[in-house]
């Protein structure tokens, strides 16, 4: 078996420099390559996730879920993969293979996977061999949708006021 040694970076809000080195067996599955990825972010693993194969314009490719979605539709139509039976290894087709991964949809967490190098032994488990940048709050973009303010019945009465419909239809009462 082979190591597989992956940089992941966090696409963050700010620009900051926010990665991990990660070093897995080629004959692991996605399921704990997500694990280790969350262990090494301190995120919670109570979201759902994909990973999505990509190539080198970062497009995502095929996805590979968390869990089955196909909710037992016609399987003849191609369907995600799912992290649990899906090997590393047969979706490796580049040396510098490019993987996106979206952890909670909700909040749309965004982390930006390339093979960065082939070890000749794999780890006995996955292992996160360098740490650059302080994680973020995985909550802090929770607060940032909170904080956007929905406008009342009275305020949208006022902005209709500042463009003067409210005013054409006083002028002319009937």
């Amino acid at each position: 078996m082979a190591g597989l040694k992956f940089r992941i970076l966090l696409d963050s809000k700010n620009k900051d420099e926010i990665f991990r080195d990660i070093i897995i067996s080629d004959k692991d599955n996605f399921e704990s390559f997500y694990k280790i990825i969350l262990k090494a972010y301190n995120f919670s693993n109570n979201q759902m996730a994909s990973f999505y194969m990509s190539n080198e314009n970062w497009d995502k490719g095929y996805e590979i879920s968390l869990f089955d979605m196909s909710f037992g539709e016609d399987n003849s139509q191609i369907m995600p993969g799912v992290m649990k039976t899906c090997i590393i290894s047969d979706f490796i087709q580049e040396s510098d293979q490019k993987i996106i991964l979206v952890h909670d949809f909700l909040n749309m967490w965004m982390f930006l996977i390339e093979l960065i190098e082939y070890k000749k032994e794999a780890p006995k488990s996955p292992e996160i061999v360098l740490s650059i940048g302080k994680s973020p709050d995985e909550n802090s973009k929770i607060n940032e949708q909170n904080s956007l303010q929905f406008k009342t019945e009275f305020e949208s009465q006022e902005d209709e006021d500042e463009f003067g419909f409210n005013d054409f239809e006083d002028q002319y009462e009937y």
